[in-house]
Parts: C-alpha cells; structure tokens; sequence
C-alpha cells in the first residue's frame, strides 16, 4: 500500500503564493502518475492537477491553469504544488492522489488508488 501525507497548506491572502508538498511511502513512487484535487465545502470534489510517472506530461482544471504548477521529485517519493495568484475561490482543503501507471483520465478522482488526509488552504479578501 501508498501513504500519502500532504503539507504546506495554509492562510494566504489574495494574490500571494503556497507550495503544497505530498510525501509517498512506497518502493514504486516514480511509476505512479500523482494528482491533485480539491475540496471545498458546499462543493463537489475537483480536479487541480495531474503529473504522469515521467513528469513530461502534466494535466490543469482550466480554473487554476497559468496559476498552478505541478511537480515531482522521484528521489524524494514527493509531489509539489505550486499555487500563485491565489484567490478565494481556491479555499479548499487539498488532497494528493496516486495511481500506478495511468496515463488517461487523470482527472478522474475514481482513477486514483491512494488519498492523503489533506491540507487546508485558506485564502483570505
């Protein structure tokens, strides 16, 4: 099995920045694509981000694309999140997600075979 713990998560005001972390436990982390969702309350869970196992080819929700980036480093079992530009709307608490060797439909939550407990994001104005 894959343990998943997110971090980095927190208050921000409009317009600043956050890099969430996601650490993976696991012996096969780099054959894993990794992604990100969201979840704010009232609202249904949301794709952020998708990175495949090579980190070459990486997936946006249009809502956070230009403003999001994500990233991997394989040595370290880690996935990034690199968010600038924040608004209110991306309140949420953010959850990392893994699944081996998915190259489709990577903003489909039901894809993914492992979930963090998540990070809060709090965007403030």
């Amino acid at each position: 099995q894959v343990q998943l713990v997110e971090s980095g998560g927190g208050l921000v005001q409009a317009g600043g920045s956050l890099r969430l972390s996601c650490a993976a436990s696991g012996r096969a982390f780099s054959s894993y694509t990794m992604g990100w969702f969201r979840r704010a309350p009232g609202k249904e869970r949301e794709f952020v981000a998708a990175i495949i196992w090579s980190g070459t080819s990486t997936h946006y929700a249009d809502s956070v694309k230009g403003r999001f980036t994500i990233s991997r480093d394989n040595a370290k079992n880690t996935v990034y999140l690199q968010m600038s530009s924040l608004k209110p709307e991306d309140t949420a608490g953010y959850y990392c997600a893994a699944v081996p060797l998915r190259w489709t439909d990577q903003d489909d939550a039901r894809r993914y075979d492992y979930w963090g407990q998540g990070t809060q994001v709090t965007v403030s104005s």
